[in-house]
């Protein structure tokens, strides 16, 4: 059975955890998968690429997104495409939690 998620939901979906990076895999599927991650503060990813486009929204905090070399600052309630095979990293500017559906 199906229900809408609010964004209060998915914030308690997960906690931080200090010094970390915290994943929790909502949906794994052949096509694509969802995956909810928390941040500590200064908590990052080294720039890699990814053969699938996806999705990063910003549920809680903000972040430093780098795509083909250029800096976005997403923020809560805010999304980004990265397109595939395109150079991307992120750092968290504050405690942060991001909603990344990837699409095969």
């Amino acid at each position: 059975m199906s229900e809408a998620i609010s964004n209060e939901k998915l914030i308690d979906a997960i906690n931080y955890q200090s010094g970390s990076i915290v994943s929790k895999q909502i949906i794994k599927k052949p096509n694509g998968n969802i995956t909810l991650f928390a941040f500590d503060k200064d908590e990052l990813l080294t720039e890699h690429t990814s053969p699938f486009e996806a999705v990063v929204y910003m549920v809680d905090g903000e972040m430093e997104i780098r795509v083909g070399g250029n800096p976005y600052q997403v923020k809560a309630g805010e999304f980004l495409i990265l397109p595939p095979d395109v150079p991307h990293g992120l750092k968290a500017t504050v405690k942060s939690k991001m909603l990344l559906t990837m699409i095969k």
